[in-house]
C-alpha cells in the first residue's frame, strides 16, 4: 500500500456535487493499493497512521498522533499513486490492485482505522471521479509504502 498523508485544518471529497466526506483538523489519507499487498500490509499501515506523531505539542514540536489531538481521518482511494513514469510518457498502473481486491482492501482499511480511533472514518467513493477540497497544515505531507518499509 502507498500512502500519501496530510496534516490539514479542513478536508472534504465530493462526488457529482454531493459531500461524501468531510473533516476539520486531522488527517486526510490518499492510499493505493498494490497487487502484492497483504492484510499484514494494512494492519501496519494503519497503526503507523494513529501513532504517527506530526501534531503539535505544547512546546509546537511533532510530538502528538491523531489518536492524541482527537483529530479526524479523511480516507480516499487513489489507485494513482501507484503510477510507474519509468517509461514513455504516459503512466502505466500495473502494479495497482484490480478493484475486486482494491475496494475491500480499502474498505476494510476504514473499519480498521475507526476502530483503532474509536470514531468514524470520513470517506470518499471507490473508483468515482472525486474532488478534494484541502488545508495543508504547516505544509505536512508524508509518504509510507508498505512494500519499502525500510525506506519509509
Amino acid at each position: 500500500m502507498r500512502a500519501v498523508i496530510q496534516r490539514v485544518t479542513q478536508a472534504s471529497c465530493t462526488v457529482d456535487n454531493q459531500v461524501t466526506g468531510t473533516i476539520q483538523h486531522g488527517l486526510l489519507v490518499l492510499l493505493g493499493v498494490e497487487e502484492a499487498d497483504t492484510a499484514d500490509d494494512m494492519k501496519w499501515l494503519a497503526q503507523k497512521l494513529v501513532n504517527l506523531r506530526i501534531f503539535s505539542d505544547e512546546a509546537g514540536l511533532m510530538n502528538r498522533s491523531i489518536q492524541d489531538i482527537r483529530g479526524n481521518i479523511l480516507l480516499i482511494s487513489q489507485f494513482t499513486l501507484l503510477a510507474q513514469t519509468k517509461k514513455g510518457n504516459r503512466p502505466s498502473f500495473i502494479r495497482a490492485a484490480k478493484p475486486e481486491k482494491a475496494k475491500p482492501m480499502y474498505e476494510e482499511m476504514a473499519v480498521l482505522l475507526s476502530t483503532l480511533l474509536n470514531k468514524e472514518v470520513q470517506l470518499g467513493i471507490f473508483g468515482a471521479d472525486m474532488k478534494i477540497d484541502l488545508c495543508n497544515d504547516g505544509p505536512v505531507t508524508i509518504i509510507m509504502n508498505t512494500q519499502d518499509k525500510d525506506n519509509f
